[in-house]
C-alpha cells in the first residue's frame, strides 16, 4: 500500500518517476523487519531518497485501493502456499514459538488481511516507524555526508517515540516450546521435514559458533552429486547411502532467540534412515569433533560471508541489518577474527548448551508415516556412554 500513492504523488507519478530514471523501488519483510529500496544511477540518489522520504511519511492508504490490494495479498499467501519449504518453516516457528509473535506468519492469517483498515496501516506506522528504530543506509556511488545532509532534510516527519525495538520484544518475548506439528500427505511424492533446537539470538556470544556448526553439517543436493567427496560427514552418509533428495542445515537468528537445526526432503521409504543420520551426526557435535572439521567449516564459512557481499544491495542490507541488531557494522577483521577463535573444544561447549538433551521442534508433510515419532527423536538428543 505504501506504492500507491502519497499527498505529492500518485501511484502513477511514483511508478514513472522511477522508471524514467530507469531505477527500481520495492520491499520486503522478515519476521522481525521490514526494508524499503530504491536502486538508482549515481546522479538519482537525491530523487529516490525523496522518493523514499515521500512514501514512508506521507502515504494516504485510499480505502479502495486497500480493498484492491486485499486481493493481491491473497493471492500472494495461496503462492506461498505452494512453495513448501516456506510452508514447513511457517510450521516449524508456529510450533516451536507457539503463542508467541515470532509463531507468527509473516503474511499473517488470511482473516486479518479480509479487515484491516486504514486504520490499522497508520496505528501500526506509527507505533512501529519510528525514528529511533528506524535505519536509512547508502551504499555504492554515494557520498557520506551528502547522503546525511539529505536525510535530515527530507526525513523530518517521523515520530520520535523512544520505545526501542528491544523493549517491544521484552514485552512478548519469544518462547521455545519442543513439539511437533505432522501433516500426512499422500498425494505429494516426497517427505518432508526439519528438525530444530533452540538456537541463539543475535547478540549471544555463541551464535559465532552455531554459525561454524551449521556449515559443519553443511548441505547436500542430489542434483549436484559430490555426498561422498564433501567434507560433512552428514552429506557423505546421506550421499552414499541415498537416503534424501536433499538436505540442508540452518541457523537462524531472531532479537532474543533463534533456531539451529536441519531440514530435508525424501522418499517416503527413507525417513528412518536419514532421521537416524541427521540425528547421530548433529548429536556427535556435543561428543566428538575433530579440529580438521572445524578449520574446514571456518573457512567454508567466511568464503561465504565474504561471497555474499557482491553487490551494492547486498552491502546495503547488510549494514542496515547489523545496525537494527548490533548497533554497528561489525568490521570483517573483527567477524573473522571471532570465527577463527572457534575451536573443536569451543563446538563440543556450544553444542552441549543447544543440542545435548534439549527439546526440539519438528515439522514434517508430505508422506510421513515412516518419521519417527517425537520421543524416538527426543532420546537421540543424546548417547549413552558407559
Amino acid at each position: 500500500m505504501i506504492f500507491k500513492g502519497t499527498e505529492r504523488r500518485s501511484a502513477r507519478d511514483l511508478e514513472e518517476e522511477i522508471e524514467n530514471m530507469g531505477g527500481h523501488l520495492n520491499a520486503y519483510t522478515s519476521r522481525e523487519q521490514t526494508t524499503y529500496y530504491a536502486k538508482v544511477m549515481d546522479k538519482d540518489v537525491n530523487k529516490a531518497l525523496d522518493i523514499l522520504a515521500d512514501i514512508l511519511q506521507n502515504s494516504k492508504f485510499d480505502e479502495n485501493r486497500i480493498s484492491r490490494e486485499r486481493d493481491v495479498i491473497l493471492r500472494e499467501m495461496e503462492e506461498v502456499e505452494g512453495q513448501t519449504e516456506e510452508v514447513i518453516f511457517d510450521h516449524l516457528h508456529a510450533t516451536a514459538f507457539q503463542y508467541t509473535p515470532l509463531g507468527r506468519t509473516i503474511l499473517g492469517p488470511a482473516k486479518n488481511i479480509r479487515s484491516i483498515t486504514r486504520d490499522h496501516l497508520q496505528g501500526y506506522i506509527q507505533t512501529h516507524y519510528t525514528a529511533p528504530r528506524m535505519v536509512i543506509v547508502a551504499s555504492g556511488a554515494v557520498k557520506h555526508e551528502e547522503v546525511v545532509e539529505q536525510v535530515k532534510k527530507l526525513f523530518t516527519k517521523l515520530l520520535a517515540d523512544p520505545t526501542t525495538a528491544s523493549q517491544l520484544v521484552a514485552k512478548e518475548p519469544a518462547f521455545f516450546t519442543g513439539s511437533e506439528v505432522r501433516i500426512i500427505d499422500d498425494d505429494i511424492p516426497l517427505a518432508q521435514f526439519a528438525v530444530a533446537f533452540e538456537g541463539a539470538s543475535w547478540t549471544d556470544p555463541d551464535s559465532i559458533a552455531l554459525m561454524v556448526m551449521q556449515a559443519m553439517l553443511g548441505s547436500w543436493n542430489k542434483n549436484t552429486g559430490g555426498g561422498k567427496h564433501m567434507g560433512s560427514e552428514l552429506a557423505q552418509r546421506v550421499g552414499i547411502n541415498e537416503i534424501a533428495e536433499s538436505m540442508m542445515a540452518f541457523n537462524t537468528n531472531y532479537k532474543d532467540t533463534g533456531l539451529f537445526g536441519v531440514y530435508a526432503v525424501a522418499k517416503a521409504d527413507c525417513l528412518d534412515d536419514l532421521a537416524w543420520a541427521i540425528m547421530y551426526e548433529t548429536t556427535k557435535l556435543s561428543y566428538r569433533v575433530s579440529e580438521a572439521d572445524v578449520t574446514r567449516a571456518r573457512n567454508q564459512l567466511k568464503s561465504s560471508l565474504l561471497l555474499h557481499i557482491d553487490g551494492t544491495s547486498p552491502v546495503a542490507e547488510d549494514i542496515g541489518r547489523q545496525l537494527l541488531t548490533y548497533g554497528r557494522r561489525i568490521p570483517f577483521a573483527e567477524l573473522f577474527a571471532r570465527i577463527d577463535a572457534v575451536d573443536a573444544s569451543s563446538i563440543k561447549r556450544v553444542a552441549n548448551r543447544f543440542i545435548h538433551d534439549k527439546d526440539i521442534a519438528i515439522a514434517a508433510t508430505g508422506p510421513i508415516q515412516g518419521l519417527p515419532d517425537y520421543n524416538w527423536f527426543r532420546r537421540r538428543t543424546y548417547l549413552n556412554r558407559y
